[in-house]
């Protein structure tokens, strides 16, 4: 089978060039001949390289330890839960992994995309082609083939890293492996859009469900990454700055910039060069991810080893920017805008000053993350920038950000008047002031988290006023019930309110967010029976009584459990437990990677964080670290909701672009604008 596997990554290497070459020579010489067999050779290329993920698996689950990817990622009392997603567990099975599903979503575009983009087809297989063909040159020649042979076949394998041992990481890798390859395929319209100079918004209308579908990916991924963090890692947070956080984070900043931006080009033939920097700036972003990750140049608990994989990337990453942004160059005078901004005071003004901040935002966080980098480079030794440099610079930011999510629905195209103002602005303003206020009067002085709850307020005023308007207009229009017409609102214009839905997901993680400000913690040892309090921001009194420490064996790990009685305000509320686990390999000897299994109690208030940090001299007596973490459960709650959000903007169907005209939210819309 690992024969097998190599001659298929041999095959697709050898197939995709020749799809490079065919597509980018058939497209612009117009040879009907070597466009079909750039197509033929995105799936031949698909084909190949799945053959290739089935003879990994087959590896995997077969034990077979003489592959040196199965020794160091499995082992045989390695749960099965476990072993399939070993796949991507490591560099080589992730470089694989990669290749392979952009090579399906390659295939997809070839059959998926409508005749009135095939004109685009053979410079978008050429581009998948490269970028496929470059991740399979990393594991021929940068000694990272995943069915690479040992001298030697060990008895049992090392087994998965214990902190990778845990669902949020069977699932979290995927997501955001599946939202950076999408990337590949807007880019690559983009690219085919440039190439042929076909700049009119037709590439738009064909990346559109692509673009949705890699943030939607992304949003998933970065969630369950965040959740994974929170009850795996025991730090008591869910995000941290980390470099490998931040590199997820970039690609979405940009995504999310360009899904707002795409709206004035579609609406007013503005914004042509912005966009098409931005679909280029996102893809080279989840490329920059993937370096840091596979490099080692960056220390972080996600990233690999130190390796020759980082040099390819930086060569490829180099390579690809000076191609992509050259052509962009060359195209710029095609790109004129068909209108200018009429006025400050518009949506399309807006937009605009959403996508700088969107962007402003991914600056920052890009010059954080590479500025260890830098300073090694120039002055010999890394200086880390930590979590504050990111707060003190993003918060604000961010806040700003979450204001122009309320503001831009409310202001009309092209220019508002004072009057539509006023009307549009009475309610969510009103909300936002009112719950500000009760807020002050309540005792809170954080000015962080006053403004992220008033503005969170506003944006919610704002989009209930939209949904309002929108099944009034109906029920009066055509007799339906407001439940119906809210449904058949949503359904009919997906895009729209499912986006609205998207902002009352932001609002709900803005304001979780504002409720680290108030986490409280603090560290005790104590002996059985012994007991250590903490007060809640909310007033009650937590006391967290040692009830003793027990220990076993279990499937593939030595579990030493401590045990504690919860009790507020002198109400018992439970048992809580929480382990220190050592990972042992099939044979039982310890594979010395220790992980932490956290304690934790939650509700829709506060999250009760337990974490045992180690037995003081093999005795009974422990030493633990307890945290209140407020809102926390709404974090959870709010990226469901984004994703949700999210799916219905993406649900096909919802009317033609003729009947959505017709619709009576359109109407109110179309009525006010004129009004301004």
């Amino acid at each position: 089978m690992t024969v097998l596997g190599s001659l298929g990554l041999w095959i697709a290497f050898l197939v995709g060039i020749w799809g490079a070459l065919a597509g980018f020579v058939g497209g612009r010489q117009g040879r009907r001949d070597l466009e079909q067999s750039a197509r033929h050779a995105v799936f031949a290329m698909c084909a190949a390289l799945w053959v290739a993920v089935a003879a990994l698996e087959w590896a995997l689950f077969q034990h077979d330890f003489n592959v040196e990817y199965v020794a160091s990622y499995t082992s045989r009392n390695l749960p099965i839960f476990y072993t399939w997603s070993a796949l991507y567990a490591g560099q080589k099975g992730s470089l694989l992994f990669w290749a392979s599903v952009l090579s399906l979503f390659g295939s997809l575009a070839m059959v998926l995309t409508g005749r009135r983009h095939r004109a685009l087809l053979p410079y978008v297989a050429g581009v998948v082609c490269t970028v496929a063909t470059f991740f399979i040159s990393v594991m021929l020649f940068g000694q990272a083939n995943p069915f690479h042979r040992l001298a030697y076949t060990p008895l049992d394998g090392n087994g998965l890293n214990p902190q990778l041992q845990n669902p949020g990481m069977v699932f979290h890798p995927p997501m955001l492996y599946l939202g950076y390859i999408s990337i590949t395929i807007p880019f690559a319209f983009a690219m085919a859009a440039l190439l042929s100079k076909r700049l009119d918004v037709d590439w738009l209308v064909a990346i559109r469900k692509w673009t949705l579908l890699s943030w939607l990916f992304l949003s998933i991924g970065i969630c369950l990454g965040m959740w994974w963090a929170y009850v795996e890692l025991g730090w008591g947070g869910y995000w941290a700055w980390d470099p490998v956080e931040n590199a997820s984070l970039l690609p979405w900043l940009t995504m999310t910039a360009f899904l707002h931006s795409v709206m004035i080009q579609e609406k007013r033939g503005m914004l042509k060069k912005w966009n098409l920097a931005l679909i280029i700036g996102s893809w080279l972003l989840s490329i920059f991810g993937t370096f840091i990750t596979r490099s080692g140049v960056i220390s972080s608990v996600h990233s690999f080893t130190q390796s020759n994989v980082g040099y390819f990337f930086l060569f490829f990453l180099i390579a690809a920017g000076t191609a992509s942004f050259t052509v962009y160059a060359t195209r710029l005078p095609l790109l004129a805008a068909e209108t200018k901004l009429e006025s400050m005071v518009s949506r399309e003004a807006s937009f605009l000053f959403n996508n700088l901040l969107f962007v402003g935002i991914a600056f920052s966080v890009l010059w954080g993350t590479l500025f260890p980098i830098l300073s090694e480079l120039v002055q010999g030794t890394k200086v880390t920038v930590g979590p504050p440099f990111f707060n003190q610079v993003n918060i604000p930011l961010g806040l700003a950000l979450l204001g122009l999510t309320g503001i831009g629905p409310l202001i009309a195209w092209r220019r508002a008047s004072l009057p539509n103002l006023q009307r549009q602005f009475a309610v969510p303003v009103t909300v936002g002031v009112f719950t500000a206020l009760v807020l002050l009067v309540g005792g809170m002085r954080d000015l962080y988290a006053l403004m992220a709850i008033a503005l969170g307020a506003f944006v919610a005023g704002t989009v209930v006023q939209e949904f309002a308007r929108g099944a009034r207009a109906r029920h009066r229009q055509y007799g339906e019930g407001y439940a119906l017409a809210l449904g058949r609102l949503l359904g009919r214009n997906r895009r729209r309110y499912g986006g609205y839905i998207v902002h009352t997901g932001m609002v709900i993680l803005f304001i979780a967010f504002a409720g680290m400000a108030f986490k409280t913690e603090t560290e005790a040892t104590l002996r059985p029976g012994e007991s250590a309090v903490l007060k809640s921001p909310y007033g009650w009194t937590y006391t967290f009584t040692h009830l003793g420490v027990s220990q076993y064996d279990a499937l593939n790990r030595q579990v030493t459990a401590a045990t504690l009685e919860i009790g507020r305000d002198g109400k018992r509320l439970g048992v809580l437990t929480t382990e220190k686990r050592q990972h042992v390999d099939g044979l039982g000897r310890p594979t010395f990677q220790p992980s932490t299994e956290v304690g934790i109690r939650s509700d829709l208030r506060e999250d009760l964080y337990v974490v045992l940090a180690g037995l003081v001299n093999g005795t009974e007596q422990a030493v633990f670290r307890f945290t209140i973490n407020p809102l926390v459960w709404w974090v959870w709650y709010g990226g469901m909701i984004v994703a949700l959000g999210g799916l219905i903007v993406m649900w096909p169907g919802g009317g033609s672009p003729a009947v959505k005209r017709t619709q009576a939210g359109y109407a109110v819309r179309l009525v006010e604008d004129m009004k301004a």
